[in-house]
């Protein structure tokens, strides 16, 4: 296959993510200093290009094989320049809202036809989940938590995940109130190989998955409520009571909301796959390469990888996640890079993207 393999096996012209579910403080510090530079990111829901903005650099090159995604992207620019903090989180949907629609509107309206065609197609779905609700990924959840969830834990104990204690304390809890035999027997269910890729992620995505999802996702709930502090993850959050309380993800937080709104024209999109930047012979300063390598064969992301070498910039980070499919650098390439273990170890500590096994972050040679 091509370079972009999972191409002709998903489709791509739906939300799949309506935000981004893998952690922008985290990608941010791995990055390092790429003031001045060029940065290439993938989008999904363009949450984390926007969150690398901070980091000052030149541009921004977005790349995404999905018009709905980048379609996200387009409207929280369009958001950051048109709506006040508290707008833009009305509309995304971290907070309650009754003018969710009005707030769509004012923004539809910077946006190209097509897009404001695309958005406003979804408005009834904007209005009851916000912006950030509507992908298919929210949806899964939406279902867990509306329907499935509450007959394992009452309101008392969801509500008790999110109070702020210590590591034993947050051990006690997980041990006594929260890892019950039916909190295993739904996570058995629903998150299922079967039930994820009908429901959740695309079948498809699991073609190069080793081990049980199920079990995978127990292991990283364990990291979520314990290791890390669940009263500051604005992922966890979402999915127990679909709105983000008082933890935002790093874009959407009001520090950083006016200096975003000041350097979106930094931001370049180009609809594709990686080979949309890679083929201009640009070479990059640093990568968020998401967790793309967790769709590719074996040999692809060998091919994928070398390419992507060929257009670092000496000392540029390759940064990225994995989820179930083991990702490094290929042996036959490790030479041409450096893994930053120590830098690697701190931030997978701190990572409140749960779901993922492993963080990588790889260095071009200079």
């Amino acid at each position: 296959m091509t370079h972009s393999e999972i191409e002709g096996k998903a489709a791509f012209d739906h939300i799949r993510y309506a935000q981004l579910w893998e952690d922008a403080d985290i990608l941010t510090e791995a990055l390092g200093n790429c003031a001045s530079g060029t940065l290439v990111s993938i989008c999904s829901a363009g949450d984390n290009a926007l969150a690398m903005l901070t980091l000052d650099p030149a541009k921004i090159v977005v790349v995404d094989l999905s018009p709905a995604q980048i379609a996200c992207l387009k409207l929280r620019i369009a958001a950051y320049s048109t709506l006040s903090h508290a707008e833009f989180l009305e509309l995304m949907g971290a907070r309650a809202s009754t003018r969710r629609k009005a707030l769509l509107a004012r923004v539809v309206a910077l946006l190209d036809q097509e897009t404001r065609a695309f958005w406003n197609a979804l408005d009834k779905d904007v209005d009851r989940f916000g912006a950030g609700g509507v992908g298919k990924f929210e949806r899964y959840f939406r279902i867990f938590r509306t329907w499935f969830l509450p007959l394992v834990h009452g309101r008392t104990t969801r509500d008790d995940i999110f109070v702020p204690r210590d590591r034993p304390g947050r051990q006690a809890f997980f041990d006594t109130r929260f890892n019950t035999w039916r909190w295993r027997l739904l996570l058995s269910i629903f998150f299922s190989r079967f039930v994820m890729g009908r429901m959740g992620r695309d079948k498809a995505f699991f073609d190069h998955v080793e081990g049980s999802p199920a079990q995978h996702v127990a292991r990283r709930i364990h990291h979520a409520a314990v290791e890390t502090d669940p009263s500051g993850n604005p992922y966890l959050h979402w999915i127990i009571k679909g709105t983000h309380g008082m933890a935002l993800p790093m874009a959407w937080r009001e520090e950083y909301f006016e200096l975003i709104r000041d350097r979106c024209n930094r931001i370049e999109i180009r609809p594709g796959s990686l080979e949309a930047f890679i083929k201009t012979g640009e070479l990059a300063h640093g990568f968020n390469l998401s967790d793309i390598f967790e769709y590719m064969s074996g040999p692809v992301f060998a091919q994928v990888y070398d390419s992507i070498l060929g257009a670092a910039a000496p000392g540029a980070r390759l940064v990225y996640w994995n989820m179930m499919a083991p990702r490094r650098v290929p042996p036959h390439l490790s030479a041409r890079v450096t893994r930053l273990r120590d830098l690697e170890d701190e931030l997978k500590a701190r990572d409140k993207a749960f779901f993922y096994s492993d963080f990588v972050i790889e260095e071009a040679g200079r």
